[in-house]
């Protein structure tokens, strides 16, 4: 078969953007070692939620316009565009691992022509493209151009933001960069040049590394607000007002595939050349101890109401965010809220619901709990209702509402201040969140 592009890598990133160049009218291949992701694929089915996504695609894959493979064939002719977008995880001790770069590289070799471009989409630490990805095309002996092009799009957008965001390109050779561009303008008109590989490796990290640090001091704001009893959505909310200078962040749980990982990477780059980035291993710090810290709070509140051992707990909103809302459990916070409570409350049972994750999948993920479909059934008779993302149908239930369906000295803890304003009380405080203990 032909096709005009090859996009390595099926996950978030590369199903979204291969997805998007089919419907500027690409023939693309799209290269997923996972056989049930292609199966999906090939029936037009987006294997995680994202808005618009399933249209586009369905419409896309019915023309021929995208097709998926576990490899590429022998007889595939591309012509000259090749993209990775494959993970990068961390390991158990905050590493990256470049395993998928390098079997994604090899996977190119054999379909390399002199004048191919070679797109490196994947988020990676300082270096990666000098150190695996060229030493490796090299290997060739063809003539190719090799560009950084990250991507940077927020899950819930991504197929707007794809057509309206800058695309950062990072060369150093004005071919490279005119079919970097060449290419990329097929999506938007907005194109940002760097001049090394490294400079668009490193502005990826910094971009979400930001936002981290942004967020962890909001989380210290809540501490310190905490300790006095003062409310922290009082102070960051009034400090804003008429005051441009002053623009914090509101506090609650920071993770996700990005702002979980990402910083690590940073902090990794830099000790390469022997440099410690304080404030950015700090924040992440602040915000990875967050679950326990608040989970300590949660379990000294149930001691002095006499909550049962054996009681029940309510987990609602377990994917990583729920604005712009998605079914993404890759770096969730909620996932450690919910391992510091299975420790901090061994013979409790812990109820599980997301808006968008099926209970199914839910129990699959986590086997010690129970899933429920609905706001009302997860918090049916529970001693404590926690909330851990920020989607809009939480706010649908007052915190009273939900109380009454709870037990008697229920009371809920809510990790993203949907209703800090409120002035709660039945006999003692019905409602916590982060910042206002």
């Amino acid at each position: 078969m032909k096709f005009d592009i090859c996009i390595v890598g099926l996950g978030y990133v590369g199903l979204t953007l291969a997805t998007a160049f089919a419907n500027k009218g690409m023939k693309v291949l799209g290269v997923e070692k996972r056989s049930d992701v292609v199966e999906k694929t090939n029936r037009g089915v987006p294997h995680f939620q994202e808005d618009g996504l399933a249209e586009v695609m369905s419409h896309r894959v019915a023309r021929g316009d995208l097709v998926a493979k576990t490899a590429i064939d022998a007889d595939d002719e591309i012509d000259g565009i090749f993209i990775i977008t494959v993970g990068t995880p961390l390991n158990g001790k905050g590493d990256i691992n470049l395993d998928f770069i390098r079997s994604a590289t090899c996977d190119v070799l054999d379909h390399l022509t002199d004048g191919s471009l070679v797109v490196l989409r994947s988020t990676v630490q300082a270096g990666t493209c000098r150190n695996i990805v060229f030493p490796l095309l090299q290997t060739t002996g063809k003539d190719f151009h090799l560009a950084m092009c990250p991507e940077r799009t927020l899950e819930g957008r991504a197929m707007e933001e794809l057509g309206r965001l800058p695309q950062v390109i990072g060369a150093e050779s004005a071919g490279a960069h005119e079919k970097a561009e060449a290419l990329f303008s097929k999506l938007t008109n907005a194109i940002v040049r760097l001049s090394s590989w490294e400079a668009a490796e490193i502005l990826k990290l910094v971009d979400n590394t930001y936002r981290d640090v942004q967020f962890a001091f909001a989380n210290e704001v809540a501490r310190l607000c905490e300790a006095y009893s003062v409310n922290a959505m009082e102070v960051i909310n009034g400090g804003k007002l008429g005051y441009e200078r002053t623009n914090v962040a509101l506090p609650g749980l920071v993770g996700g595939p990005c702002l979980e990982k990402d910083p690590h990477i940073l902090a990794a780059s830099a000790f390469e050349k022997g440099l410690t980035l304080e404030i950015t291993s700090a924040s992440r710090l602040v915000n990875e101890r967050q679950p326990d810290e608040t989970v300590d709070f949660i379990h000294a509140e149930a001691n002095r109401r006499g909550v049962e051992e054996t009681g029940i707990i309510a987990v609602m909103g377990i994917a990583f965010k729920g604005v712009p809302e998605t079914d993404d459990l890759r770096g969730a916070m909620s996932v450690r809220v919910i391992e510091s409570l299975r420790r901090k409350f061994p013979k409790a049972t812990i109820r599980l619901f997301d808006p968008v994750i099926e209970p199914a999948k839910l129990e699959a993920g986590f086997k010690d709990c129970s899933a429920s479909g609905s706001i009302r059934e997860v918090i049916a008779g529970a001693d404590i209702a926690v909330i851990t993302n920020n989607h809009p149908r939480f706010k649908t239930w007052a915190p009273n509402q939900m109380v009454e369906e709870m037990t008697g000295d229920g009371f809920i803890y809510d990790y993203w201040n949907h209703f800090s304003t409120n002035n709660l009380s039945n006999g003692g405080r019905l409602y916590y969140a982060v910042g206002n203990t």
